[in-house]
């Protein structure tokens, strides 16, 4: 039996019991708590937290471009590196490539490797040329001025150098920090899942401070769920 939600079309849950699911969620309440709480089964809940999730990450891709003042990085998440492996490589982990807008957003995906082409692609589509772009001193970031950008300052990490002034990559990585941080509670996720969980860390953090409820309530009401 489906139900009248704004929120989600073909509902089969009414929309007050949508908006307290919601309200869990953006609290920070795992899949389990929620259908205990709202008297909801479990698999239920997950159906909608996924659903949910997909329409954040849509929400968090829209936005674009990022200018001003931006740090660029790499981050590896998933198992230990292998033991004996040096250098930038995965080793069985998820490399994630970020954008942060100083003041503003951060921008995460999903990357196949470290190289020059496959950064600086990212890079390309979604920071403005006149931006001022910070980074390590990676290889993959060789060029940038090259190719259009009004300047590009690095800080050292391999000689002890974590910042100079205005020259740091911290507010990309204290994202870094939290995201590991939450995700370390979601174990053994598959690929698809993993970018999901990390959109949602994506999403919090760029809105943090706010009410999440009503800004994911508001997202839903605008592009209900299917």
């Amino acid at each position: 039996m489906t139900m009248k939600n704004k929120y989600a079309k073909r509902a089969h849950i009414s929309e007050r019991k949508f908006q307290q699911l919601v309200r869990l969620f953006a609290a920070g309440l795992e899949a389990s708590q929620i259908a205990k709480l709202a008297g909801l089964n479990r698999n239920t809940v997950n159906r909608y937290l996924t659903k949910i999730r997909q329409r954040l990450a849509e929400y968090c891709n829209a936005q674009s471009p990022y200018s001003g003042e931006v740090e660029v990085d790499e981050s590896f998440f998933g198992a230990r590196r292998v033991k004996g492996k040096r250098g930038r490589g995965a080793y069985g982990k998820t490399i994630v490539f970020g954008i942060f807008q100083r003041n503003g957003h951060v921008y995460t995906e999903i990357v196949p490797d470290c190289s020059k082409a496959t950064l600086q692609a990212v890079i390309r589509g979604k920071v403005e040329l006149e931006s001022i772009i910070y980074s390590d001193g990676w290889r993959g970031y060789n060029g940038l001025v090259d190719v259009g950008y009004g300047k590009h300052l690095r800080v050292d990490h391999g000689k002890d150098e974590f910042a100079k002034g205005r020259n740091h990559i911290n507010g990309i990585e204290r994202f870094w920090g939290h995201a590991k941080t939450r995700l370390v509670r979601f174990r053994g996720m598959s690929s698809n899942t993993f970018n999901l969980h990390l959109k949602e860390c994506e999403f919090r953090f760029n809105h943090r401070g706010r009410d999440l409820s009503r800004l994911i309530l508001r997202i839903l009401r605008n592009q209900p769920l299917n």
